[in-house]
């Protein structure tokens, strides 16, 4: 662990390159900190954790702080935040008797600028000397740089200045700037860079400073450092000498520093944590990268009197957003068995935060993706939320193998029913291919009665495994000859539950042709493709009859290829799907358009008022599902999708609308309430 954590540490802060993300490298450094913590024989002298930073690129003079550039600890979670406050209070004796409420710490909360740390120093007013970070009691000299810097005042505007005065701040490139220089890098063939992080670390050890002029950095000024003597003159009309933090922000300003206008005084331990919520809610419509929120105690003579630890200010710390990656110890793989016998490896971890949630599970697509990870067993694999939803994982890190750990694969039979597995020639899946397998039923099942299929509310995956557990359902048109009284005897069912659910069951024969379609899980046919399929094909029958004798007119509509028409071909040539068939007409389905759609599909395009619009849907509508108006912007010929553009026409926004009606607003894109949307359906 120290030596992945000292090479990766060398890469970012020497080379530039970093080996990996910060919400990687900080958990990594947390277990590290705390297997010390917990065998203080293991410590030694060489360990990431008994130095504040990495050692300065070669190449630069190194110059030493007049004060030290400390690190600040870091917080992951509101409950670590309030443990730092109660130590915090017992520092500086304020610890309540038992009963009494916390004793209220004004705090100054300013965002965690995702940047490079600046030490600058000024004599009598001046800028003589700019440093990087460095190890934290030394830098690089790069004040020639520093100079180009247009927020970083060269002089500053006080009649009459302290003798000497350390600032310090963060650099940052912002993101518009850094999206045209990454650009104009493509335009003459060069490699662009990661992040604007790195571009900026990588600006400041240009040595050419015209190049750094021309790369448009800024600077956000955050703390400063004045002789312990000196107090300004009352009668040059120069700010006071600060006696706290937000005062010392005021102070910068005066002087001429650009300070975060973000920045907030907070009155106690609650208003600080709304401080810290709201940011991580709003730091996607700033043009800068935010990773946290760093709080400080506001008054300065209790930072003096609660000091530091070896590394860190016990007055000060970092609460870090949640991680968009984070590292996590395999347990172990299993293998999960969907709808059309495709088994998926699912790597078990040990539980960690990511993106607000806690996940210890990510499927691992195929056996391909295993080979492709090189996944072992006792593996310390990085995870990440993909489109911050689904967990993935992204990548192992073979350094922290453990000896002697076996590679994983699928195993070769069934884990449901044991029948051996099968991999065509050409597919990417591995599937199990026994109808009868209880798994593909209760997939089968689960994808009939889901939101995009018929939609039958109360009918969940707890009761769908009972139902076919105890053998009462073998297949989708049981479901229809199930009775209340047997439901109402089943686990976690009672009588209202069990009516209510034959209700829903009765009222799913209603759903239009396209669900029924989709609801069949055959491959490749997904819910825009039913869609498109039902409005081309006026029934199951016609469909069948394109499929088995004449593909034509299935891969001429727009969208729909020959492996979806090979599919179709497969499923209708089944003779247990022909059955399927036959016992869902029994059962009370048309498998075929209702009067009322096939007057819908007669509607002339010019007659149908949301031709040509695109929507989207957030949040909960009062009266109607989400599946209930999409299907009746989709019938006025609107167009509904699941991200939100400058091309959108309208944002629909419900009750509990999250980040898409926020980046509506952000992007000026009309939001209607459900009552809006009527009257435009209207």
């Amino acid at each position: 662990m120290r030596s992945l954590l000292n090479r990766a540490a060398h890469a970012y802060y020497v080379l530039d390159a970093p080996l990996m993300e910060d919400a990687v490298y900080d958990r990594l450094y947390r277990e590290l900190l705390e297997l010390e913590q917990a065998h203080p024989a293991l410590l030694s002298d060489d360990s990431p954790t008994q130095r504040v930073g990495g050692a300065p690129a070669e190449g630069f003079v190194s110059v030493r702080h007049r004060i030290p550039l400390l690190s600040l600890d870091n917080a992951f979670s509101v409950e670590e935040l309030e443990a730092w406050y109660s130590r915090l209070l017992k520092v500086l004796d304020r610890t309540p008797a038992a009963g009494e409420p916390l004793p209220a710490l004004p705090m100054v909360g300013e965002l965690k600028i995702d940047g490079n740390a600046l030490a600058l120093s000024y004599e009598h007013g001046v800028l003589v000397r700019a440093a990087t970070r460095g190890d934290g009691e030394q830098g690089e000299e790069i004040t020639a740089n520093v100079r180009t810097i247009q927020s970083v005042p060269l002089r500053l505007q006080l009649a009459s200045p302290p003798p000497w005065l350390e600032v310090r701040g963060e650099a940052l490139i912002p993101d518009p700037v850094f999206a045209a220089i990454n650009r104009e890098r493509a335009e003459r063939g060069e490699a662009l860079f990661a992040n604007p992080r790195n571009a900026c670390a990588g600006t400041l050890r240009q040595l050419d400073p015209k190049v750094v002029a021309a790369r448009r950095l800024d600077f956000f000024a955050y703390t400063l450092h004045l002789p312990e003597d000196w107090q300004a003159g009352t009668e040059t009309g120069d700010p006071l000498r600060p006696g706290s933090q937000w005062q010392s922000l005021q102070w910068l300003q005066s002087a001429g520093f650009r300070v975060n206008p973000n920045a907030a005084l907070l009155s106690d331990l609650a208003a600080v944590e709304a401080f810290c919520a709201t940011w991580e809610e709003r730091r996607h419509e700033l043009d800068y990268a935010t990773d946290g929120v760093v709080l400080k105690l506001d008054d300065l003579r209790l930072q003096d009197e609660a000091g530091f630890t070896q590394k860190a200010p016990r007055w000060a710390i970092a609460l870090k957003y949640a991680a968009e990656e984070a590292p996590s110890r395999l347990l172990r793989l299993e293998a999960q068995v969907g709808r059309t016998g495709a088994v998926t490896p699912v790597a078990i971890f040990e539980p960690v935060p990511l993106a607000g949630t806690t996940v210890s599970r990510a499927t691992l697509h195929n056996a391909d993706r295993l080979v492709e990870l090189d996944l072992h067993s006792g593996d310390t694999i990085v995870v990440r939320k993909a489109g911050e939803i689904i967990p993935e994982v992204v990548r192992v890190l073979p350094e922290l193998r453990p000896v002697g750990a076996q590679p994983l694969q699928l195993p070769h039979t069934c884990p449901e029913c044991g029948s051996a597995l099968v991999r065509e020639d050409g597919e990417a899946a591995t599937r199990c291919v026994n109808n009868g397998c209880p798994a593909i039923l209760r997939g089968s099942l689960r994808h009939w009665v889901s939101k995009g299929a018929l939609d039958v509310d109360g009918l969940g995956t707890k009761l769908i495994e009972q139902l076919v557990d105890r053998g009462l359902v073998r297949s989708i048109p049981d479901l229809y000859g199930l009775d209340a009284a047997l439901l109402a005897s089943l686990e976690r069912m009672g009588e209202k539950s069990a009516a209510n659910l034959m209700v829903a069951l009765q009222a799913s024969k209603q759903q239009p042709w396209h669900r029924q379609l989709y609801g069949l899980g055959i491959h490749h046919v997904g819910e825009v493709t039913a869609r498109a399929l039902a409005q081309a094909f006026p029934g199951v029958d016609a469909l069948r009859e394109a499929a088995l004798s004449d593909p034509a007119p299935i891969t001429a509509i727009h969208g729909i290829g020959a492996e979806i028409a090979q599919s179709l071909q497969q499923w209708f040539a089944t003779p247990a799907n022909e059955d399927l068939i036959q016992t869902l007409r029994q059962r009370g389905f048309a498998l075929a358009p209702a009067p009322e759609e096939q007057a819908a599909a007669a509607v002339e395009p010019a007659e149908k008022p949301l031709a040509g619009l695109t929507f989207v849907l957030t949040g909960t509508l009062p009266t109607l599902s989400r599946s209930q108006a999409q299907a009746r912007i989709e019938a006025a010929g609107g167009k509904v999708t699941g991200s939100v553009s400058k091309k959108t026409s309208y944002v629909v926004a419900g009750a509990e609308a999250g980040s898409k009606l926020a980046k509506a607003e952000s992007l000026g894109v009309p939001v209607l309430d459900e009552a809006e949307l009527l009257a435009l359906l209207a």
